[in-house]
């Protein structure tokens, strides 16, 4: 598709060009048509019509061009004739498809060597080097006035980067961002964005100058042959290929770029980490040094260090990133809660951000949070503004009186750009030391990068320390001659009197002297005065210093280990003078993990179960509490059929795991906030969409639990009497996925399933007014799958009905503990716990409860234990609630019939009661730790 493309341009371009347009639309036509390749062209004509004229060409190859009545108007077809006569005769013609891939590849070439990927011995790109040089070329040093920025991006488009001035100015402002760079290297006078992403001011309003550190530490050594010069792009003037720097810049400040075909995204770091890590890795170097471990270099260097600070969540992602070359780097913002006073004298708590992560735009940021509390897909925020200033960052996010802030907080870094990820990839240009045509891309690791930094600066240092042997043997060269010219300053004098010029006096001062050419032009040109005033001293106490220089440099030639020990010194002195503490905190990697359960608040909530095999979660606080014997709220739907007949309601947190027992001794695990929550009147989610249970399976008995500990056991019953005793902690992994729990026979069912420990007592309850007492502890525990024994036996036609645990078994005999016991019909009455005493396993029971006469076919459907200050739910068939203080039923006998519970219409019943629990302890624990 790329030729009718390239022709369709040259054809646009025909008017303009005129008779070279139209040679270079024939060179492009017989280039395609040597390719082979079939190509159709689509044109408009001038008029704007589109009626196309087929051209003559070859048999496989065929061209469409548009009709025209202007006679000037070379047409498409000329131009097919033309070309067909071309390449009859056979002259040289360009092969598109060679030129497009030679320039094509000379175009990614320059992209990357000159434009988007930066050189891992100063860790820059071209343009920033440029705008360096450029800077230190102009004497704008860290003491000295700032200058005009268009000043600075004239000097740099004149003489080294032939591009635009946009491209260059923005270069230039971005290395004097503070929340761009890390150590910024331009000191920038004026307006040079913000972290908001606005631009920076005109680059005629702007002034700026070199900062100490790009002086100090990259540019300070360019005088001193540390690096090649190489001509400019028209060869008028010379421009390093690479700066001496004395810090691994491209750690230091990191760095970005596309190029083609790849890629680079190099976070910034804490110069004094690197410098720690560069002598680690020098001491190995040394004789006797002990190899530097990753593990070692990582507790040197453990992750990143952003200009916006923020918080590193964890060092996984950093330490894949410096092994591999390819990782990411987690980042949170800074964020405290405060109590605020809002504008009606009131406190709100409020979550203040103090720091952003890296590259994170605030303003696009809090338009982020706004739209999505606008959409409600975050709740629990009520006014956002931004209060920052010069000072720093402070937004403010206030929060709605309801809301619990750590929940809300976690929603903002799961939804936002308030925790965002790092992607890192290590890519730059490694090479020779000092040799640019050798440098090609390479994918690198931390180790390679400051390796190959130390060895880039191992280089320079060496070609420093030649440039100053150089002038030092030179001056020394010098000093020598004056010494000897001054013990024949006399004739020399008279020679230089008596010459007929300086090269005779030249001459016969070599001749007669011995000193050589160098040695003579300085005596020369020393005048009269001075050469009269010559000190023997000062010149012989210089030799001895030169002398002494030469030794020490000559060493740094000769001894790698001195070299090496310069680096350490150098790198220390660096540290101290431009270090600082690390802006990035890290936050240990348990510590900084949003699990789901971390985003919802842990409220309280009533759960439905239908007999129709729906669910809804739906919170408590829907259901305000009324007196004893009112109808009370409708809690589900009322449509009279099976589908909305309650069979399970109960109340828990909304972060309890709730085990989901069915019939058939299966157990599913789900957390409470998965439930699908609905109104009162809803009918709810069918459990299969929330379990994947099977089409015959019904549950029959939720157990939410907050803690799976392991001195606690899961007790569960049939309603043939069967129960068995499980350790709690066995089903600590039980997911959505099911797991059996206990063998039920095809007639029976498994119904109830608590929780219990061996110092409790358990009372079960029969349909027909029983109950037994007996003791947890003489419940041996068993697997799994086991059937369990007999809890206690029924009479024909007489099944289980109610199933307690009683905690602390006798030794609560006399606390206010009761027996709720509620039937069908809606009587009810509480029995004191004393009044049942603990029996053997497996007996027939005692009365628990008498039916009201003329209600003969009425049976107990609940055997509950409560407390006087309990509240309860009273569900019916119907789905009709009703919430009452336990206090308000009348506390009475085992033989007494009760009292009336709740109204009941036609055809409704009794098939559940709820406790409505107090705020537990865990959910204590959830409040205090937010």
């Amino acid at each position: 598709m790329i030729y009718p493309i390239i022709l369709i341009l040259c054809f646009r371009i025909d008017r303009v060009l005129g008779w070279q347009g139209n040679l270079l639309r024939t060179q492009y036509a017989l280039g395609i048509a040597n390719t082979r390749q079939p190509t159709v062209l689509c044109a408009a004509t001038e008029d704007g019509s589109d009626d196309d004229v087929l051209l003559e060409g070859n048999e496989e190859e065929y061209i469409y061009a548009p009709q025209s009545d202007d006679e000037s108007f070379l047409s498409e077809s000329e131009t097919a004739r033309q070309a067909n006569e071309l390449a009859a005769i056979g002259g040289n013609h360009i092969e598109l498809q060679t030129e497009i891939s030679n320039s094509f590849l000379q175009y990614a070439l320059s992209i990357i060597l000159g434009r988007a990927i930066p050189d891992a011995r100063d860790g820059m790109k071209p343009v920033h080097r440029r705008i360096l040089y450029a800077m230190d070329q102009l004497n704008l040093r860290p003491n000295t006035p700032h200058r005009k920025c268009a000043r600075v991006v004239g000097e740099v488009l004149g003489k080294f980067h032939p591009h635009g001035d946009v491209a260059v100015y923005d270069a230039l402002v971005r290395l004097a961002q503070t929340f761009s760079t890390n150590y910024p290297l331009i000191d920038g006078h004026g307006n040079f964005g913000s972290i908001d992403a606005d631009p920076a001011a005109a680059m005629r309003y702007t002034e700026a100058r070199l900062t100490s550190l790009s002086k100090e530490a990259i540019l300070d050594e360019l005088e001193e042959d540390t690096v090649d010069l190489v001509p400019n792009f028209d060869g008028n003037e010379l421009e390093p290929n690479v700066l001496p720097a004395k810090l691994p810049i491209l750690l230091l400040n990191g760095a970005s770029g596309i190029a083609v075909g790849m890629a680079t995204n190099i976070p910034p770091h804490n110069l004094r980490e690197l410098m720690a890590g560069c002598e680690a890795l020098i001491d190995s170097r040394l004789d006797g040094g002990h190899p530097v471990t990753d593990e070692k270099l990582f507790k040197l260097i453990p992750a990143p260090d952003f200009p916006t600070g923020a918080i590193i969540v964890g060092t996984s992602g950093a330490k894949q990133l410096y092994k591999t070359s390819n990782g990411g780097v987690v980042m949170r913002a800074t964020t405290q809660m405060e109590e605020i006073v809002t504008k009606k004298k009131g406190t709100r708590t409020a979550i203040i951000v103090t720091q952003l992560p890296y590259q994170v735009n605030k303003a696009a940021l809090l338009e982020k949070i706004a739209a999505l509390v606008n959409e409600k897909k975050l709740d629990g925020i009520a006014d956002l503004r931004d209060e920052s200033d010069r000072d720093g960052i402070r937004v403010v996010i206030e929060l709605k009186r309801d809301a619990v802030p750590q929940v809300v907080l976690n929603n903002l870094f799961k939804k936002t750009a308030l925790q965002t990820t790092f992607s890192g990839n290590f890519l730059a240009l490694f090479g020779g030391s000092n040799n640019e045509k050798s440098l090609v891309p390479q994918r690198f690791t931390l180790r390679e990068a400051l390796d190959s930094f130390i060895d880039f600066r191992f280089s320079t240092l060496r070609r420093k320390a030649a440039f100053r042997l150089s002038k030092v043997e030179a001056r020394a060269n010098i000093v020598n001659g004056l010494l000897l010219a001054l013990k024949h300053v006399d004739w020399i004098i008279e020679t230089i009197q008596k010459a007929q010029d300086l090269d005779a006096a030249r001459k016969q001062i070599e001749d007669e002297i011995g000193l050589n050419a160098e040695q003579t032009d300085a005596v020369l040109k020393l005048q009269l005065g001075q050469l009269t005033r010559l000190n023997q001293e000062k010149l012989e106490s210089e030799i001895r210093s030169l002398e002494s220089s030469r030794q020490e440099l000559q060493e740094l030639l000769e001894n790698d280990h001195t070299v090496y020990e310069t680096m350490k010194t150098e790198f220390r002195e660096l540290s101290v003078k431009f270090g600082r503490d690390r802006q990035s905190r890290i936050l240990p990697e348990e510590d900084g993990e949003i699990d789901e359960v971390d985003l919802i608040t842990n409220s309280r909530s009533v759960i439905v179960v239908t007999r129709g095999g729906y669910i809804k979660r739906m919170p408590l606080k829907t259901f305000e509490s009324q007196n004893r014997g009112t109808r009370g709220k409708r809690g589900t739907s009322d449509s009279g059929t099976l589908e909305s007949q309650v069979s399970q309601c109960f109340t828990c947190n909304d972060h309890d795991t709730l085990l989901m027992v069915t019939q058939k001794g299966v157990a599913y695990g789900l957390r409470a906030y998965q439930v699908p929550i609905a109104t009162r009147t809803a009918k709810g989610q069918p459990i299969p969409q929330v379990l994947p249970i099977r089409s015959d399976e019904m549950i029959t008995a939720v157990l939410p639990v907050s803690r799976f500990s392991d001195d606690e056991y899961i007790v569960l019953a049939t309603e043939q009497g069967w129960i068995k005793k499980t350790a709690l902690s066995s089903f600590e992994k039980l997911t959505t996925r099911g797991l059996i729990i206990a063998t039920v026979e095809e007639s029976d069912s498994l119904q109830w399933c608590q929780p219990c420990k061996d110092g409790d007592d358990i009372l079960v309850g029969s349909a027909m007014g029983k109950a037994m007492r007996f003791e947890a502890s003489k419940l041996r525990p068993t697997g799994r799958t086991s059937r369990g024994v007999k809890s206690m036996t029924l009479r024909e036609g007489d099944r289980i009905a109610g199933f307690n645990v009683l905690s602390g078994g006798q030794a609560k005999l006399e606390s206010e503990e009761y027996v709720l016991a509620v039937t069908s019909m809606g009587f009810g009455k509480r029995i004191n716990t004393s009044e049942f005493r603990a029996q053997n396993r497996g007996g027939q029971g005692v009365i628990a409860l008498h039916f009201k006469k003329g209600f003969e076919q009425d049976e107990m459907r609940c055997l509950q234990i409560v407390k006087e200050e309990d509240e309860i739910l009273v569900i019916t068939s119907k789905g009709v609630m009703v919430r009452q203080q336990v206090s308000q039923i009348p506390s009475q006998g085992r033989s007494a019939t009760g009292v009336m519970v709740q109204k009941l219409d036609a055809g409704d019943q009794i098939v559940g009661v709820s406790i409505v629990p107090e705020m537990g302890e865990n959910e204590n624990e959830f409040e205090d730790a937010n």
